[in-house]
């Protein structure tokens, strides 16, 4: 089965969740690569005056880049936000996707992402005006509230829905919790009884079990998978070969997943250039080494320890290549 954003079919009811720092260009692709339906940029400031720096620029959606564009933006002021909309659509977005579910300080402290959840007038004007600016469906990712005492996800979503957003991504924490606890899903699932447009869930998918098992008690349409995709983009597939294709898992071989590894790495460096490639490329190969060798400190540090001071991209792959050579 698949997921209906407007008038985009996508190809998959799993999506990936906008991850600042991290779902940047190399890795929707390869995000995409194993049947990711949609993969949304990075969140993107709506303030205009940034677009020409060169972090807004890696994170803005790229014109040749294959499928379905979405761009996320972030702000607080109705008039920005649907010129940023505006900006985004005329640079090769197909979709404009609205935070108001990032927990971050930074963010809140500014009365944007999560934080908007407090002012629901505020919420309104935003939404009826982004979705005034574009021609171009327009979705939003929220959080169940700011607080365990103030949940009001439901009335944000009648708003939401009320003000033409075609789809909505919720995340089953308050803004309080950040990633801490546990996500509850009644909060969806009261959401999905209630609301018309497509309804996609988010929080604490871990295995392939708490999918099966959010998809059977909410009835949502579609998951978004955040952390869970973290050095196992391949993920996407095992799910997909579960839950949509009825069949069994086709095992993904250790060298498919060393050449990932490998590919997703060499497209971060050309995307990034040295310097900035290998500090970015870190983190990626931290992930996938503890899917390949394992969680644990004592098996895992020995080898970040060989990779993780290396300056330059060559001999990062040349490191990286000789420690994957012993799985």
């Amino acid at each position: 089965m698949s997921y209906q954003i407007g008038s985009y079919q996508l190809s998959s009811r799993l999506l990936l969740a906008p991850m600042a720092g991290v779902t940047d260009r190399p890795y929707r692709d390869m995000c995409r690569k194993y049947g990711a339906g949609l993969a949304s940029s990075e969140m993107i400031s709506s303030d205009l005056s940034l677009v020409n720096t060169r972090k807004s620029q890696q994170r803005l959606p790229q014109k040749d880049e294959p499928g379905i564009r979405s761009a996320q933006i972030v702000g607080t002021d109705p008039e920005v936000m649907a010129a940023a909309a505006s900006f985004n659509v005329n640079h090769g977005a197909h979709i404009i996707d609205i935070n108001m579910g990032c927990p971050a300080k930074k963010v809140c402290n500014k009365a944007a992402g999560s934080a908007l959840m407090q002012d629901p007038e505020l919420v309104k004007k935003i939404l009826n005006a982004v979705v005034a600016a574009v021609d171009v469906p327009v979705t939003l990712k929220i959080r169940t509230g700011w607080a365990k005492t103030q949940r009001n996800a439901l009335d944000i979503a009648k708003i939401a829905e009320d003000s033409g957003i075609v789809s909505l991504a919720i995340h089953g924490r308050t803004r309080n919790q950040g990633y801490t606890g546990f996500a509850e899903y009644e909060t969806i699932r009261q959401i999905k009884d209630s609301l018309n447009i497509p309804i996609l869930a988010n929080g604490d998918i871990k295995t392939i079990e708490d999918a099966h098992f959010i998809f059977d008690y909410t009835k949502v349409d579609g998951l978004m998978l955040g952390r869970i995709s973290h050095g196992r983009p391949w993920i996407f597939k095992e799910i997909n070969d579960i839950l949509v294709n009825n069949s069994a898992i086709t095992p993904i071989s250790t060298k498919e997943k060393i050449d990932t590894t490998l590919t997703h790495i060499r497209a971060i460096h050309r995307y990034y250039g040295t310097d900035q490639g290998v500090r970015i490329a870190r983190k990626h190969i931290g992930w996938y080494l503890s899917h390949l060798v394992g969680h644990e400190a004592q098996l895992l540090k020995p080898l970040t320890r060989k990779i993780f001071p290396i300056k330059n991209t060559d001999e990062q792959l040349d490191i990286l290549g000789i420690v994957l050579n012993d799985f």
